[in-house]
């Protein structure tokens, strides 16, 4: 379950990153990227590997219990 838990948290702190870029790096341009739509991505990513983490840690409770 701590694998599970890891994930989860990991991909909470993505999505908290992707937050803070998508809000305050709207007015800069790192080479091609803007932080903005790389927060946007990172908000995706962040999103998908929570759900992930929270699926894992889910079935992993229910084969615990069954």
């Amino acid at each position: 379950m701590a694998a599970a838990r890891k994930t989860l948290v990991t991909g909470l702190l993505t999505l908290v990153l992707g937050l803070v870029l998508w809000l305050f790096g709207s007015d800069e341009q790192v080479l091609v990227f803007t932080p903005s739509k790389l927060g946007v991505v990172l908000m995706v990513v962040g999103g998908l590997e929570a759900g992930y983490g929270l699926y894992r840690s889910r079935r992993d409770d229910g084969a615990a219990h069954g």
